[in-house]
């Protein structure tokens, strides 16, 4: 069988906010890692839901309601079997990657993590995933230890290994950093901390546009990630967690749909997914999400996969050649996600100019100001690429960059 192969410019004609100008110039949107734009397919599903659906979940025993009901946890079955879960009450619909984590923290960090514990992070961690740790620290006197990096952006894993111990209680790692496209070797970091009988959670949020993910054959115990990131609606993400850790784990907030029973004496709870979806959902939400990863396996992940790494091949070989400019980030493993700076130029200048010419990328610490210390730096330019990207625009980045470097020389 051959190998799909993926079209570009066919699916750019999904995206009609391509199209858009800016001033004379067509955009080129190279942001992808803050966020990723919609196709015609998750827009219309919205639509429909709101035209056609639109009630509360659960409660409601009309034709809208049943409706909605099912649509809603048709978009989890949906979304379970695109993580290969066991089960579809292993998925947990939640705002983002970032309430994932808080999440997971506030209840699973409640009754596992206590004083004199450890909680194992990495030196390139999103802020998502570290204040959740620190503010439990805080709370319970518990101690994050931090994984650092060599000098190319990738883990030290000889001293990820030498952090693990007894006091151990949970690994946190992103898949991808979103800052230095590193792609992390997570198979081997979960298979060592099971083998010290350590937990992880792996933060999901760059790498489900990247790759196809299987969370049994990875064995973790948690994975989030968040709808906007992966072509579906903002406000929308998933919790992944291992049953058996789930239905031990109380609930994280009170309120409708999450409850058995409630009496002024005592309350009872449902077993997950619903202990921990109190209140009214994110129903179109979920439902556009679960349109959106049908999107992506329609156009074929590895197809994916094999596109973006021929243009981060290309970009950076162009890239390099631009006087002045030096790549941040030179993994062995790398997704396509470039950071760089420019001598004598700040980032935000940076990302300032070559706006003017209708190209979008990111400028700053990219929320991870830790990594930023760690590299001596304020911040870094960063372009990001998603599959509707072409060879055309890395181009235009390149003639923009030059044309930044000779303004500010």
């Amino acid at each position: 069988m051959s190998k799909k192969v993926l079209d570009s410019e066919r699916v750019r004609n999904d995206f009609t906010i391509l199209n858009t100008r800016i001033g004379d110039h067509p955009l080129i949107y190279l942001d992808n890692a803050a966020t990723t734009q919609k196709p015609h397919c998750v827009i219309d599903a919205l639509k429909y839901y709101y035209e056609k659906q639109n009630a509360n979940i659960h409660r409601g025993v009309h034709y809208l309601g049943e409706r909605a009901t099912e649509a809603y946890e048709q978009a989890r079955d949906r979304i379970a079997m695109f993580l290969n879960a066991a089960s579809a009450r292993e998925i947990i619909f939640v705002r983002g990657a970032t309430e994932a984590i808080n999440l997971v923290a506030a209840t699973f960090g409640r009754i596992q993590i206590h004083e004199g514990d450890e909680i194992v992070l990495t030196a390139m961690e999103h802020h998502a995933n570290i204040v959740p740790w620190q503010l439990l620290a805080a709370k319970t006197g518990a101690r994050i230890r931090v994984v650092p990096l060599n000098e190319r952006g990738e883990l030290r894993m000889d001293r990820f290994e030498s952090l693990l111990n007894r006091r151990t209680k949970l690994v946190g790692v992103c898949h991808i950093s979103n800052t230095l496209g590193t792609i992390n070797p997570i198979a081997a970091i979960i298979e060592k901390a099971h083998t010290s009988g350590v937990p992880v959670l792996v933060d999901g949020a760059q790498s489900v546009p990247h790759m196809s993910i299987d969370v049994q054959a990875l064995d973790c115990d948690f994975f989030v990630f968040s709808g906007h990131k992966v072509f579906g609606p903002t406000g929308i993400g998933v919790l992944y967690g291992k049953a058996a850790h789930l239905e031990a784990m109380p609930p994280y907030q009170g309120g409708g749909d999450m409850i058995e029973h409630v009496s002024f004496k005592t309350t009872t709870f449902k077993r997950p997914p619903e202990r921990f979806e109190a209140g009214t959902p994110h129903i179109d939400g979920a439902i556009g999400l679960a349109v959106a990863v049908d999107y992506l396996q329609q156009v074929g992940l590895d197809a994916i996969t094999a596109y973006k790494q021929e243009l981060l091949q290309y970009a950076e070989t162009i890239l390099s050649q631009i006087k002045g400019l030096t790549l941040v980030g030179t993994a062995r493993d790398k997704a396509a996600v470039i950071s760089f700076i420019l001598d004598g130029v700040h980032p935000h200048d940076i990302g300032t100019f070559i706006d003017k010419e209708g190209i979008a990328i990111r400028a700053g610490h990219h929320c991870t100001q830790p990594l930023m210390e760690t590299l001596n730096l304020p911040g870094t330019a960063r372009a990001s690429f998603a599959f509707y990207n072409t060879k055309k625009e890395v181009d235009k980045l390149a003639t923009a960059l030059h044309k930044v470097y000779h303004f500010f020389h």
